[in-house]
């Protein structure tokens, strides 16, 4: 439940800066400085060196202009369709729809990107490998404790609260019987943290081979981004039919479970819904007039 509550903020801005923010103030600060932000997060992983660092920025800061042009439009539009409907019961076709969009916007600046990955990545270095192989360690540890420790019903306390507390940040307080209908849809999600921490291990040994044969293999700037796409789709898709039917279950549980509880909304709640909704669309389209 937790990453349904979290559509709204990968529309607003792309990547996991986003899902972090409450607040529109905090929203504007941290778009218009979302270059700075991601080259931390990313020199986290690759310790990336001089000219490495130098040809990162400047990507980074040519991707906030496209996407302050081109993507921040889409999403205000978005926002406005969403404001449209807060008011109105949902359908699951209609959360889903929500959900593929955002997809298909984050998808956007992670494609935009692929030159820049595709130019740096030939360049890392064994020691940048060996700790992006300890970061994606760290990383996994940290989601380990998180949502592996514990008896099963710690796990669904755990995001149930979660879940409510992401539920509360628009639409306000919820009533006893809207938690206890979170409570209960997590309890019967079929989503298994195992399994996701297997195929977040998948994904960052995928990564490893690829990044370690671009190195080896010294190619040229189009195979090198031919390589990079490649990973990406293995990335948003897993190869495995069996995990990808899994997930599209665990969507559409998702969908209905959010339809469900935007429905059980009282028209207070979906007044202040629609009030969170206005003020992001707002933010989006002064960040959209800057320069």
């Amino acid at each position: 439940m937790r990453r349904w509550w979290s559509i709204i903020g990968t529309l607003l801005l792309v990547g996991a800066v986003s899902a972090t923010l409450s607040g529109c103030g905090a929203v504007r600060l941290a778009y218009n400085n979302a270059p700075n932000l991601a080259y931390w997060w990313l020199d986290g992983y690759f310790d990336f060196d001089s000219a490495q660092s130098l040809r990162i920025r400047n990507d980074l800061d040519d991707v906030l202009v496209w996407h302050r042009k081109d993507e921040l439009p889409l999403i205000a539009a978005q926002l406005a369709n969403l404001k449209t409907r807060a008011l109105q019961n949902a359908t699951t076709e209609q959360t889903c729809k929500i959900y593929t969009d955002a997809q298909t916007r984050f998808s956007a600046g992670l494609e935009r990107m692929v030159p820049t990955v595709a130019a740096v990545a030939p360049t890392l270095q064994e020691a940048q490998l060996q700790h992006i192989a300890r970061a994606f360690e760290k990383s996994n540890a940290t989601w380990r404790e998180k949502y592996l420790d514990g008896t099963p019903a710690e796990r669904n306390t755990r995001r149930a609260k979660q879940a409510i507390e992401r539920a509360e940040s628009f639409y306000g307080s919820l009533s006893a019987e809207q938690v206890a209908m979170v409570r209960a849809q997590v309890s019967a999600s079929l989503y298994d943290p195992a399994t996701h921490l297997r195929e977040k291990q998948r994904r960052h040994q995928d990564a490893l081979q690829v990044l370690t044969q671009l190195r080896s293999s010294q190619p040229t700037q189009a195979q090198a981004q031919v390589a990079i796409v490649e990973l990406l789709q293995r990335t948003l898709s897993p190869p495995d039919p069996a995990l990808r039917q899994y997930l599209a279950q665990v969507t559409q549980q998702g969908c209905t479970a959010m339809t469900a509880l935007h429905n059980s909304m009282s028209p207070k709640q979906r007044a202040y819904l629609l009030a969170t909704l206005q003020e992001y669309e707002d933010d989006v389209r002064q960040l959209s007039r800057s320069q």
